[in-house]
């Protein structure tokens, strides 16, 4: 019994370092562009906004917290950079959300299912209801440099 509880902390020892290392490789700053077409009577619209990874956590904003137009999306990075990230956000106008109860201020919130690579990524929200919703996609850019800060 305790061969096999050293050989399991020796094992963990050893791997622990590589396990870190697969999960940093994300961290940095990354540029979020969202796009969400047009369908129906609703506009189609595009975001630009930073987001940083860090410890394989993802994070972005747009827009001012609390006020219409706001949009955080987060979530954590798996090693094989598959990501299921949370949206939630505040509509801004009823011009370019849908559904009934999308009027300017109300909370909204979703899922994106989203992959990233070294340096780049992508991801889904899916149409959710199908008539009511639409499907908007994600490109993410990792930001090259030491002095880039997210926001800037």
């Amino acid at each position: 019994m305790r061969k096999t509880v050293r050989l399991i902390v020796v094992c963990a020892l050893v791997l622990l370092p590589g396990i870190s290392i697969a999960g940093e490789r994300f961290d940095g700053n990354w540029l979020t562009k969202m796009t969400c077409p047009p369908k129906g009577k609703t506009e189609g619209y595009s975001w630009q906004f930073p987001g940083v990874v860090s410890g394989s956590n993802f994070r972005g904003e747009h827009g001012t917290a609390g006020q219409p137009g706001y949009l955080l999306l987060e979530g954590p990075i798996t090693d094989n950079g598959s990501a299921k990230l949370t949206a939630n956000g505040i509509v801004a106008s009823r011009d370019y959300a849908r559904g009934v109860f999308a009027h300017k201020g109300e909370e909204y919130s979703y899922d994106v299912k989203a992959q990233f690579q070294d340096s780049q990524g992508t991801g889904t929200k899916g149409q959710g209801l199908g008539i009511v919703g639409r499907t908007c996609t994600f490109e993410f850019i990792k930001q090259q440099g030491a002095g880039q800060a997210a926001g800037h």
